[in-house]
């Protein structure tokens, strides 16, 4: 019978240089109301070390509601050629980020392991891409004001 590998238990460079781009990560949760998963796309995310990522919501969001209720998380994170399912803990640091011109939570996952999910035999020959479909000047303001916060 083989061995069960352990899971990693933080980043790698690598990984936390794809988390500090901006790139897709789907965040599953599960709905404080009906108990069921929920996966949402989010786009504020940092990696302030190999064992923590911060993302930010909304502060109204039904992400924050959830992570009150039960805050073990995933994120599902596509790049390096495979996806990532990063597990862990969540800890709402702000329910509303100082000096951000919307009212934002700062939220922060204690990574308890991080799996390589793709399927066996394949690799990702193409990162998702997105782009901002508002005003781009505006938009980047935001994302100055949002990481600048998020990394204090």
């Amino acid at each position: 019978m083989a061995k069960k590998t352990e899971a990693p238990t933080t980043l790698t460079e690598q990984q936390m240089a794809l988390l500090n781009e901006e790139t897709l990560v789907l965040l599953s949760t599960v709905d404080a109301e009906t108990q069921t998963p929920t996966v949402n796309a989010i786009s504020w995310v940092k990696a302030p070390s190999e064992s923590k990522v911060r993302f930010s919501v909304t502060n109204s969001s039904r992400i924050v509601t959830n992570v009150k209720a039960n805050p073990r998380v995933t994120l599902c994170v596509i790049g390096l050629e495979t996806v990532y399912s990063i597990v862990g803990k969540c800890t709402i640091l702000e329910e509303k980020m100082e000096g951000v011109a919307m009212p934002l939570a700062k939220i922060e996952v204690d990574i308890s392991a991080v799996y390589d999910s793709m399927f066996w035999g394949a690799k990702i020959t193409q990162e998702p891409k997105f782009e901002k479909t508002y005003d781009l000047e505006k938009a980047k303001a935001l994302d100055e004001q949002v990481y600048t916060a998020m990394l204090k």
